[in-house]
């Protein structure tokens, strides 16, 4: 039987609990029996049959109530055996051949089975290789339901007391030397630990922590973690310890990246057997093939194997037979005579000099396709510079639009080095490029052409004998042939690719910033509201809203059409009679004259005895969705204009719930969009929707479905399932029950169930009411068996921590935490619940704590913020609300060196704009965004500028023909 690699066993230090290993192997035999929706790990072809253990002949332990759950493991014969074989095979992300730790699911999960069978003792045997355990959690993280698995200090430190992931994290972590554990981490260079459906030449861990710049075992946790179908949110708030705790905006990354090599991959095998059918496939062409890491490197491999390809110069060349002269002239051009090969009724080999351009074509060919070749020169452009230049076309007959060619006058004689250009100029000249005013090149200097062919005449390419000047002569020329007609081509398009995929990466990254910020604005609860959809010929309409989002009243007033002064006495009528005094008017046709009205009111103390105040918000989208069926199905015969009016007066109430129902490219919070990937766009949006969502969290027993689709684990299937569960059983009393909602498997309530909550003052009283209504039914009938099972069923109890963000994986913990510090769980979200805590943290430490609960500080730290958080918690709440005006100022009343204070309404990879309330938005040049200038106290969602945020800004530059406005940061407010 193997044993511990000895460096592996010195850096092991801590060992799980029998008893929580025991517990959380009931749960990925649980997990096991998952529905349909729910995948396995591998496909099934892929998983080996796994030797099936002897197990005793034992009747079958009860199953016990959740809160009993922890059996203790035992190791009694060839059970123990089984366990410890199979724990030694499968070795951590540490120092050792992680050839070994190939294990697939199912051998997991049937290990998991064995253990559970026998629960009744425990021995000393098993401590021996409590180690192991320890370090076998690591490599099948991903696969253990609960992080409080691990032990203590399997993680860093914590570095925001943020349980959500906006806190000062950077977009990208660079490659350490340390693993969680804080031990160093050396991948033996033939690793290769995440099994692939594709197989390539290259390792798919290594290659997405070269591309992200992420540590390898942190890369092989999250392949790991996508392939057992985790959600983003999910891992990024119960899985911090196996990501080194990444931001969601890393994880995004990981994830588009590992799906681009998987489609590389899976073309490469597509092109394999399509040119293996054809009868072109050499052993040569297949290690190329397999090599190809980038679409343009397949494509440039391919391309001569294309049906109805007329074929390459050098495919026409091989066709005459000259591929051996070719070799010999490399292997051993004393013995090469040209002359013999010519042919004088045959095209292509009549002369002499025909001869010696098909051997010349058919080296330029070789030399092109060579991997070390392509290597070194790709390793010399990134140390030498080469510049993307951009001018104007010359206009065709077809006319370009003057406005369209003023838009480009920055790029029209543009140059500029590829490593220091900026995401969004690489945009705006392939957006040019596009629309056929610009025309781009990749400039690479002759230096590295001359270096090039220098290293190949004395390296890689040297004829393995003495060659006659005749036959250098040839080999020069397809050195040169080589690097012009082929190599050249070749890493132009790998770099506009490189940078074209960066930038729309960059810009879809940019824009899911700005819509998280968005989502978060704080919301305005418990005020009456009065949204105004402003508009000239067709009027400005109204629609007052309640405090719960209910729809009051409906009206349109004309404002600008000569009858303001009649229409200010009805809107007075209105505010008063409904006692309204918060007036939120969209930002589209007519705004800044609607808000000149309202401002000019409020200025007179029109609507005397309320203090009025307006803002306004941004209107994008409300057209598209107030005609769309979601909007007809919730407000039935209503004008789509009224519809606007209303969802104007949401934005405000509660921005999330209302901007989730309209597509997220419509809410112009972007930069190029339409540019980029619509795939890779729609995925990011969908994805930072879905983060929000369920970091905020919804209230399962009064959501809307749209608002429920948008959990982790939740789709549009399941949420309508929820909902008609809802309507037929009445609310959900606890968690547990949604496990009962059809299409709601053990995989999707894992990933949901954290961030669903349960009001417990409305069950307390659901509950009540059940209650005595089940007792009356008992003490007036006999009950039978199906009947008093329902019966136990209609007086399901409540449990308070489901209103909190614990996740359900961790109500041990959080029980045995209570225990620690003398709380019980009707203190949650109180005061003296948050004394105990502080109090007992001070004396030990959340790390001891988290040694003495042998969990992690990551999962204690939800437990903690689970249990201080009141009841209703909205993190919300710390970030920024409208900003409320009563007056406005007018373009012309501005001056350089006035100081003002404004909102971000979008941020971009070149500035940051601002509403300072002028109606045009001002221009903080990404220069002027220091770090210095960012507030460090406030609780913040990003490093960057998003919208929402206020800030002080001082007036540098005002051209009023242009409306343009230039402004410099003072301070974020």
């Amino acid at each position: 039987m193997s044993s511990l690699p000895r460096r592996a066993k010195v850096q092991v230090q801590t060992a799980v609990s029998k008893e929580e290993y025991s517990y959380f192997s009931e749960l990925s035999s649980a997990s096991e029996e998952d529905d349909k929706e729910d995948t396995v790990w591998e496909p099934q072809k892929k998983v080996p049959k796994a030797r099936k253990q002897p197990a005793p002949k034992e009747s079958k332990p009860k199953r016990v109530p959740g809160g009993k759950k922890n059996t203790a493991l035992t190791s009694g014969g060839s059970e123990c055996m089984a366990v410890k074989e199979e724990l030694n095979r499968s070795i951590a992300i540490a120092d050792v051949d992680l050839q070994e730790t190939k294990l697939d699911t199912a051998q997991t999960l049937k290990t998991a089975k064995t253990k559970r069978k026998n629960p009744a003792q425990r021995t000393k045997k098993l401590k021996v290789h409590e180690e192991t355990i320890t370090v076998n959690n690591l490599v099948d993280g991903a696969e253990i339901p609960s992080t409080s698995t691990m032990g203590e200090g399997v993680c860093k430190k914590e570095e925001s007391e943020d349980d959500f992931t906006f806190g000062q994290s950077p977009l990208k972590r660079m490659k350490t030397e340390t693993c969680p554990q804080g031990q160093p981490v050396k991948f033996p260079g033939s690793a290769n630990t995440i099994k692939e459906e594709v197989e390539m030449n290259w390792d798919i861990v290594q290659v997405l922590s070269e591309r992200t710049n992420i540590e390898l075992w942190v890369c092989a946790n999250i392949i790991r973690l996508f392939n057992d179908d985790n959600t983003i949110p999910f891992i990024v708030r119960y899985r911090k310890e196996l990501i080194n705790n990444l931001d969601a905006d890393s994880l995004r990354e990981v994830r588009q990246t590992l799906e681009e090599l998987r489609m590389v991959a899976k073309k490469v095998h597509s092109t394999i057997q399509k040119i293996k059918k054809e009868g072109k496939m050499s052993e040569c062409l297949l290690k190329a093939l397999l090599n190809c890491r980038s679409f343009e490197e397949l494509e440039h491999v391919s391309a001569p194997y294309k049906s109805g390809s007329k074929g390459t110069k050098a495919q026409r060349a091989k066709q005459l037979g000259l591929e051996a002269a070719a070799k010999t002239l490399l292997e051993n051009p004393g013995q090469l005579n040209l002359l013999s090969y010519i042919r004088s009724d045959v095209k292509g080999l009549s002369a002499l000099q025909d001869i010696e351009t098909g051997v010349q074509h058919i080296l330029a060919d070789m030399i092109a396709k060579d991997k070390d070749t392509l290597d070194f020169i790709r390793k010399l452009c990134q140390n030498r510079y080469i510049c993307i230049q951009s001018s104007l076309a010359k206009v065709s007959s077809k006319k370009v639009n003057e406005k369209d060619v003023d838009k480009f006058q920055l790029y029209q004689n543009f140059s500029c080095n590829i490593r220091n250009i900026q995401h969004h100029q690489i945009l705006a000249i392939n957006r040019g490029e596009n629309l056929k005013i610009l025309t781009v090149k990749v400039n690479i200097s002759d230096g590295i052409k001359n270096e090039f062919c220098r290293w190949c005449i004395q390296n890689r390419w040297r004829p393995h004998g003495f060659a006659r000047p005749e036959l250098m002569k040839i080999l020069h020329n397809s050195l040169d042939d080589s690097f012009k007609r082929l190599i050249y081509p070749l890493l132009c398009r790998e770099f506009r690719a490189k940078l074209t995929s960066d930038a729309e990466k960059e810009s879809v990254m940019m824009f899911g910033r700005n819509l998280r910020q968005l989502l978060l604005t704080s919301p305005v609860p418990g005020r009456t509201l009065m949204g105004v959809d402003p508009g000239y010929k067709h009027g400005c309409k109204l629609a007052i809203i309640s405090p719960t989002s209910q729809i009051l009243h409906t009206d349109v007033v004309y404002l600008h059409c000569g009858q303001g002064f009649r229409e200010a006495e009805k809107i007075k009528r209105l505010l008063l009679n409904f006692n309204c005094s918060t007036v939120v008017i969209g930002n589209g046709t007519a705004c800044r004259e609607t808000e000149a009205y309202f401002a000019d009111l409020i200025m007179k103390n029109y609507f005397a005895p309320l203090d009025v105040v307006y803002c306004i918000v941004s209107e994008a989208g409300t057209s598209i969705y107030s005609v769309s069926p979601e909007a007809n199905k919730e407000m039935p015969g209503l004008d789509p204009n009224v519809r606007s009016a209303v969802s104007i007066a949401r934005r405000v109430q509660d921005p999330l719930a209302e901007l989730v129902k309209i597509e997220p490219k419509h809410i112009g919070v972007g930069m190029y969009q339409h540019d980029v990937s619509q795939t890779l766009l729609k995925a990011t949006l969908d994805s930072v929707v879905e983060e929000c969502v369920s970091f905020v969290g919804v209230d399962i027993n009064i959501c809307s479905e749209v608002l429920l689709r948008h959990i982790a684990g939740l789709n549009a299937n399941r949420a309508k399932n929820i909902i008609e569960w809802r309507e037929k059983n009445g609310p959900f009393i606890n968690r547990e029950q949604l496990k009962k909602v059809k299409g709601l498997g053990p995989k999707s309530f894992q990933q949901c169930a954290g961030f669903i909550r349960i009001n417990q003052d409305y069950i307390r009283t659901f509950c009540s009411q059940q209650t005595e209504s089940s007792s009356a039914e008992v003490t007036n009938e006999k009950q039978g068996k199906k009947k008093s099972k329902t019966t136990v069923d209609a007086i399901l109890k409540p449990n308070p921590l489901d209103q909190t963000c614990i996740h359900p994986e961790s109500y041990d913990i959080a029980m045995r935490f209570l225990l620690f510090i003398g709380g019980t769980l009707g203190e949650i979200g109180k005061p003296e619940m948050q004394q105990k805590i502080n109090s007992f943290l001070d004396k030990e430490g959340i790390e001891k704590a988290a040694e003495r609960l042998k969990t992690t500080v990551h999962t204690l730290q939800v437990v903690i913020d689970g249990l201080s958080q009141p009841e209703s918690f909205d993190f919300r709440t710390d970030f920024d609300k409208p900003d409320f005006k009563r007056s406005i100022v007018c373009l012309e009343d501005l001056q350089v060196g006035t100081i003002l204070t404004g909102k971000v309404e979008n941020a971009t990879l070149f500035g940051i704009f601002v509403d300072i309330g002028v109606g045009q938005s001002g221009l903080i040049p990404i220069r002027n965004v220091t770090e210095a200038k960012l507030s460090k106290t406030k609780k913040r969602r990003s490093l960057g500028l998003g919208p929402g945020e206020r800030v002080e800004v001082r007036v540098l530059n005002i051209n009023i023909p242009r409306s343009r406005i230039t402004l410099d940061l003072i301070r974020v407010l």
